[in-house]
């Protein structure tokens, strides 16, 4: 497998992220924080990680949240998955909200989420006045049926 060069500053206290698996998509990141952070039930809060990225062109971060701070804590991401552009060069922050009924802490080097560095594509718009027939046409929500 051919891995990308991305650069990068870590002003945290953490080591960088790494792939947990060989076959892992994301990595975990760290909250970088001189105190905990406590999110009350509904509250939302933008989470420092120290980290800062230049990505190359063609290329975005997602931030998605952590399967296991959601089930257990109900912990998640607001904007999932947030996106990190290419020209962006400030610090990777992470807005978390708690959705569950009981106050969460966040500690220094908590693992908060995970991020994928993916390839995208940017598009140039063809105004047309008609669209190619599909067998699905219009059918949106629920158009399969309930089974």
């Amino acid at each position: 497998m051919e891995f990308q060069k991305i650069k990068v500053i870590n002003r945290s206290k953490h080591q960088l992220p790494a792939y947990a698996t060989d076959l892992s998509a994301g990595m975990d990141l760290r909250a970088n924080l001189d105190e905990p952070i406590v999110l009350q039930p509904m509250e939302r809060k933008l989470i420092p990680t120290g980290l800062f990225l230049s990505l190359p062109q063609g290329f975005e971060a997602q931030i998605r949240p952590r399967s296991g701070l959601a089930l257990k804590k109900g912990i998640t991401v607001l904007n999932s998955p947030g996106t990190i552009d290419a020209d962006y060069r400030g610090e990777i922050g992470v807005i978390l909200i708690n959705l569950s009924h009981e106050p969460f802490e966040v500690v220094d080097g908590e693992r908060i989420c995970q991020m994928v560095v993916a390839r995208h594509s940017q598009v140039e718009w063809l105004e047309v006045e008609t669209l190619d027939e599909t067998e699905r046409g219009t059918g949106g929500f629920g158009h399969t049926g309930e089974k």
